[in-house]
């Protein structure tokens, strides 16, 4: 049997429902695919920052997402006697994004929230129990999917416009079209202990790293009774070891004090190797890897399961453009060309965090005991530190190039507050917007309202007026992804939005645009 759809998605994890979601905001049908019937119910992810949240924003579960999480209250540096070294306290309140900067979650929670989005959308097709046997790209044709029913034995052959590698670290996607990992040269083996309990555990309500290379650790609150820790194992060490009750009761003691083991529920104990890994490519025709498919980093930074849903908000709008005509395929490129380095930066950054805080034997040990109390007094450290903001997006088709150091291109506008007490998120939804300090041409008026792009003046917003003046801009072009394409002139802009799907109206698939792509920035 073969079925015809625009979107193929393989891996209903989070970075799959998002993206799915995302598709379905704009219009395009996708038929999601997973090899288990239900999801995995294990923790896994623990932590989404404010930047990831205004995601879930534009998938609709942000509120729900605020129920189930918890923000985190800092970063603590701890001595192998678990001495403080430094702390890093940060406001649990919202940031610029409208969000608190970390929190806490745990992912099964967050997955079912994603599914429960999707629902009932007719444009959402969820089929789970399905292994996908072989994905074949070839020259400027459809991509075939080859799938197996698991229950029944019942083989069929989908095709599509694109395909999504949503397969996590195993990629069946990844491994059918040719695609390898390039290893960044980390690799730690750790065990991760997610414990439920209702007994009072006295600790500091952020994330807890022991700095110590005889016996790294980390400590974080989860949740109302969740709560995890991992240790990083040693040469010759088994997972299984160190799970023995008595050795685990033993490592969580430092935190725990007197409570009984008998209190402490373990969930999942499991051993892990934290690796830096980013796929040699990330488009073979149109097959895209996303997520773990697409790069693995250590969890010094929390930025993993984040990274993934980034990709899926970076990428779906852009499908959608090209779907309805606006865009041409060769558009779609700009996705690695923005991804990618992104993506490798915070990976690089995770790799040297973790090894400043676990590696250098005793000279590491008395470097950071020494070093680590002066950080909190550096000026701008702390702030740094604690900063969720991640580096701008690197120029493209789609993300202009800045013309000074602070220029917005490239990077996240904030999700201001509006002047009728809602943000910035809550009018957009999944259009472009013009930011602009000033009235619009008539020309410009008409432009915008050919392209569905929703103008924003500032006088609605103190804080989208100072934004602009920071970046020494009079208007802004920001995507549905909430990065800013590009700055100037309103009209240059404006041409440069290509029209979208349902937000866009009957001009969405105004076929002219495409021979005038891509846009040309001023000089």
């Amino acid at each position: 049997m073969k079925v015809s759809v625009p979107v193929v998605i393989v891996g209903a994890g989070p970075t799959g429902m998002t993206a799915a979601a995302l598709l379905a905001g704009h219009g395009v049908a996708s038929v999601v695919l997973d090899r288990w019937a239900q999801p995995y119910p294990r923790p896994r992810a623990v932590h989404l920052d404010d930047e990831v949240c205004r995601i879930l924003h534009r998938v609709g579960v942000h509120e729900r997402f605020s129920a189930i999480s918890r923000p985190a209250a800092g970063l603590r540096l701890l001595d192998p006697d678990h001495r403080v070294l430094a702390e890093f306290g940060r406001a649990t309140t919202a940031g610029p994004h409208g969000h608190p900067q970390a929190n806490m979650f745990d992912q099964p929670a967050l997955e079912a929230l994603l599914r429960a989005a999707v629902a009932g959308n007719p444009l959402v097709h969820l089929r789970g129990g399905v292994e996908v046997e072989s994905v074949r790209a070839e020259g400027d044709g459809p991509v075939a999917v080859t799938a197996t029913d698991r229950a029944s034995g019942r083989r069929e052959t989908l095709t599509a416009r694109y395909v999504l590698g949503c397969d996590g670290s195993n990629s069946t996607v990844r491994a059918r079209t040719g695609g390898t990992m390039r290893d960044l040269g980390f690799a730690q083996r750790w065990l991760v202990v997610d414990v439920d309990t209702d007994a009072e555990i006295r600790a500091w309500e952020g994330v807890h790293q022991v700095c110590d290379p005889r016996r790294a650790a980390t400590y974080l609150r989860v949740g109302a009774r969740r709560h995890r820790w991992e240790f990083r194992l040693l040469p010759g060490e088994t997972a299984t070891a160190l799970s023995a009750p008595p050795t685990l009761h033993r490592l969580v003691r430092p935190w725990t004090g007197s409570l009984p083991s008998e209190a402490l529920t373990v969930i999942r104990c499991a051993e892990y190797t934290f690796r830096a890994q980013v796929a040699d490519r990330w488009r073979t025709r149109g097959v895209f890897l996303l997520g773990d498919a697409a790069h693995l980093t250590p969890p010094f930074i929390g930025q993993g399961l984040g990274a993934g849903l980034r990709d899926a908000a970076n990428l779906s709008w852009k499908l959608a453009a090209v779907l309805a005509g606006s865009l041409p395929d060769r558009a779609l490129d700009s996705y690695e060309a923005e991804r990618r380095p992104h993506v490798t930066s915070l990976i690089r950054l995770a790799v040297g965090i973790g090894r400043a805080m676990t590696e250098g034997g005793e000279i590491g040990n008395v470097l950071r005991r020494v070093v680590a109390p002066r950080l909190v007094h550096v000026p701008g450290l702390r702030a740094r530190v604690l900063d969720s903001a991640t580096p701008p997006l690197r120029p493209s088709a789609l993300r202009w190039r800045r013309r000074t150091p602070w220029g917005l291109a490239g990077r996240l506008c904030p999700n201001a507050p509006l002047a009728d007490g809602r943000r910035l998120d809550d009018l957009l939804g999944s259009s472009f917007a013009l930011v602009t300090d000033r009235p619009l041409s008539a020309a410009a008026t008409a432009e915008a309202r050919r392209r569905g792009v929703l103008s924003v003046p500032v006088d609605r917003s103190p804080a989208l007026r100072r934004w602009l003046r920071r970046g020494a801009t009079r208007a802004a072009l920001v995507r549905p992804d909430r990065t800013v394409l590009g700055t100037g002139d309103p009209l240059t802009l404006l041409r440069a939005a290509p029209p979208l799907p349902p937000a866009a109206g009957p001009g969405a698939a105004d076929p002219t645009c495409a021979g005038r792509w891509p846009p040309r920035p001023p000089r």
